[in-house]
This record gives structure tokens, sequence and C-alpha cells, in this order.
């Protein structure tokens, strides 16, 4: 196979590529004799049946129509592989009508969208800013007080206090649905609420403010609405609730004294408290600093990348970040409209994060690409073996050998390269470290630039 490759506009390459007469007439006799074993042809033991029979029955095209496909099919993918092309999009053929004939060389001639290569501005070692790694003040206080938390406990309120957020009520209430059927599950003597804690629908909450003890009320909620009460419900829909309050409520944390610490925290004093939480935030910390150092490097090497990224490359990263967000979804048992409730967003607004997301993977991995080849960096074929020996398949030189032959031999050098590049850049990162409690600027009024995360 022979392939020459001529740079045009807008990041194509028209690609020329030419098998000899040998190789064609070698995939026609393999096509024929698949054919030959593959049908019944009357009179002929199963692949004895000779050429003329099979294109009488087949049609005289057949085969040479199948092994011109086979080779789109097939060999492009390997000569671009061979050609380390990385495709952003479908190839156009400038001619795919031609079949390949016996005794002849076949050449066809594609046009292909391939990744752009761009400079950086600077390829000196990246500069960022980072949090401190120690505690501050304030972060220890926020630690404390959520261990006093798990130790309130609730005064009432005076008969003329009405329910409003941040308060806590007991109250007792019946529901029934639509058709006027006892829902039992959200029925109750007596339950300690808290509004807006997103148990029950904002309309829920909005029917209770105002309210005072000893108040009765009813009115209907849809329970379809974004809750965790309603995900419980078999049928969510329109609720009637019948409610009185019995008490309204307030939550009291206990005071933080060395007693307290003592006996019921189980630290030696309040001083104790703090060096231990102290300790474990640190220690939060350095285990979530080097995914942080390799965020920002990224969002700092993406600005110096002189070019735009494409829209073929943004909307395929796009897709992939949508199926991975999916499954993970799926796996929590959240539904899709519960992740927007739980993290105070629109379909809309999602959707505007996504496409963020997807333009900012785009850019740092073309940024990356730049690194690598500034820097020189390659990946032998020793290496790429040493890849699949490493992934603890059972055979991996046939894994490695179906790889070549499909022609994804670049997707796996390109990742290498890149995870090359993005270690030599943490290797000699600049880094200024902000003081304890000191927070790091939004980027441009936006801070959720981090490719690598799966949580959105």
């Amino acid at each position: 196979m022979k392939t020459t490759v001529e740079n045009l506009e807008d990041f194509c390459k028209k690609v020329t590529i030419e098998l000899d007469a040998a190789e064609v007439d070698e995939r026609i006799n393999k096509q024929y004799k698949d054919f030959a074993y593959r049908y019944n042809f009357p009179g002929f033991r199963r692949g004895k049946a000779p050429r003329p029979v099979i294109d009488n029955m087949l049609g005289a095209s057949a085969a040479t129509g199948t092994v011109t496909d086979d080779i789109f099919n097939t060999v492009l993918p390997r000569a671009l592989d061979e050609q380390n092309l990385m495709p952003m999009g479908q190839a156009e053929f400038e001619d795919n009508e031609t079949l390949v004939e016996k005794g002849k060389p076949f050449t066809f001639v594609v046009t292909v969208p391939c990744r752009p290569e761009f400079e950086l501005s600077d390829y000196g070692p990246v500069k960022v800013t980072l949090p401190s790694s120690e505690a501050s003040e304030q972060e220890i206080n926020d630690q404390i007080d959520e261990l006093r938390n798990y130790y309130y406990t609730f005064e009432d309120k005076n008969a003329n206090t009405k329910v409003k957020e941040g308060l806590f009520v007991d109250l007792a209430m019946t529901a029934t649905d639509a058709q006027g059927a006892p829902i039992v599950t959200l029925s109750t003597e007596s339950r300690v609420y808290e509004p807006a804690s997103g148990l029950f629908p904002a309309d829920f909450d909005e029917q209770i403010y105002g309210m005072k003890k000893g108040e009765k009320k009813t009115f209907t909620v849809d329970m379809s609405q974004p809750c965790m009460m309603g995900n419980s419900l078999t049928d969510a829909g329109e609720t009637t609730f019948d409610v009185e309050i019995k008490q309204v409520k307030e939550k009291k944390l206990p005071e933080l004294t060395d007693e307290w610490a003592k006996e019921t925290a189980g630290f030696e004093s309040v001083e104790d408290l703090r060096t231990r939480v102290a300790d474990s935030v640190k220690q939060q910390k350095e285990q979530f600093m080097p995914r942080l150092r390799e965020t920002e490097a990224l969002y700092e090497l993406q600005q110096r990348l002189q070019g735009e990224a494409p829209e073929a490359l943004c909307e395929s990263e796009e897709q992939n970040l949508l199926q991975n967000f999916f499954m993970q979804v799926q796996q929590s048992g959240m539904s899709f409209d519960q992740y927007l409730a739980y993290n105070d967003m629109t379909a809309e607004s999602f959707k505007d994060d996504l496409k963020k997301q997807a333009n900012d993977v785009v850019l740092q991995d073309l940024a990356l690409d730049a690194w690598a080849r500034h820097a020189g960096m390659e990946v032998t074929d020793a290496e790429i073996s040493e890849e699949f020996e490493k992934s603890g398949t059972e055979d991996p030189q046939a894994l490695e050998a179906e790889w070549r032959e499909s022609g994804r031999m670049t997707m796996l050098r390109q990742g290498m390269l890149r995870t090359r590049a993005l270690d030599q850049i943490l290797e000699t990162l600049d880094v200024t470290e902000l003081a304890p409690g000191e927070k790091l600027p939004k980027r441009g009024g936006d801070d959720k630039a981090d490719k690598k995360n799966e949580d959105e």
C-alpha cells in the first residue's frame, strides 16, 4: 500500500491510497472463496463453485463490489494511522463508484478533516496559583460546627412564632391523592420538618410559611416536582394535605467547651479538638491537591493556545461528556430533573455548561498536543506494546494486532503523548501558594472549567 498526503485548507488533508495489483488480486481471490463457502450453488460441493457460476448467481460485480467496499472500510483507517492522521469528521471520497479490477492496481482519493496543529504562545514553565494546604481558622470553625451539628437539640419557640426558613416545625398531617385515597407514607401524627430542605416541594413550604402553633390548613401540592418525598411515591401527582402546626422549633448546637469536647466528642480539650481538626483538613487538602494542580495547569496551558476549538471536535466531546454524565446519574439512582434541582440548574444552563466543558477539553487536548510536538516527544512501538501488556487482557499481542489492523494506534499514541506532556508540565510547574483561607479568583465569573470533573 502506498499513501501520499497533501495539505488543504481548514485542517483538511487530501489522502491518495494505492494498492498494487497483487494485493487487489489476493483480495478478489479471497472474496470468491468466501462466496463459494458461504452460499450453496446447485451442482457443486461447498467451496468448489467456479467464478463464472458465482458471477452468474450473485452478479458480475458482487465480488469486486464487496472487495471495493472492504478496502474503503479497512484500508483507509490503516492508511490514516500509518500517516499519524487523526480524523475529526467523515472522509469524503472523490470517486467511490469505481470498482477494483483483476490484475490492476486500485487507487482512491479522500479528503479528510483532521485535528489542527496549533502552537502555544509560550512554552516556558506553566504558572499557577493554588490555595494553601494549611487549614484556615474559618475552615476549622466550619468543621467543628459540623461536628456540633451531630449533637443538636431542639428548643420550642413561643406560640406567636411564625414558620419560616431556618426554623423547624413539628407538624401533623394527612395526605390524599387526586382520587381521595390516603397516602400513608406522607401522613403522620408528628413529624419534625425543616422547610427548604428539599424533603417536600417548594410549594409545600410556601403554604406553611407564616403559620403558627395550633393553626390548621388544607392545600394541594404537585408532588411530582423535584423533592425527596416525591421520589419515594409510586405515582406522584396532585396531593391534598391537611396540616396542623403542633410546634415551631429552633435547632440549638451545644456550647463549645472543654467539658463538651472531652465528654461528648472524645477530645482532651477544645484546643486538642481544633488541632486534630486542622490536621484532618490539611490531610484532605493534600489528597485533593494533585487533582487541583492538574486542573489549574491545564486551564493556564489552554490560555496559551493560538487557535480556536473546531466545532466538530467540540460536538464530539460534548457527546462523550453527555454519555458519561448519564451513566453516572443512572448509577447514582438520580433522575435528570433531580440532578438539576440538587445543583440549582436549569436544562438550558446545564446545556451551556456542558458546551463550555467540551470546549475546554478540546482546547486543553490541542494545547497538550502542541507541547508534546514542541518537546519532540515520541512514542515507540515497544512502549505501545508495553501498554497492551499492562492492559491485563488474556492475549495482549492479539489485541495489539487487532488495534493496528483497525487503525487505532494513532489514538493510543496521542493519548500517551498527552499524558507524557502533562507529566512534564506538572514537573516544572511554577506554583504560587495563597495564604490559609484565601480563595482562588474565579475565571471570568465561571469556575467550572475542570475538564476532569466526572461529577458534572
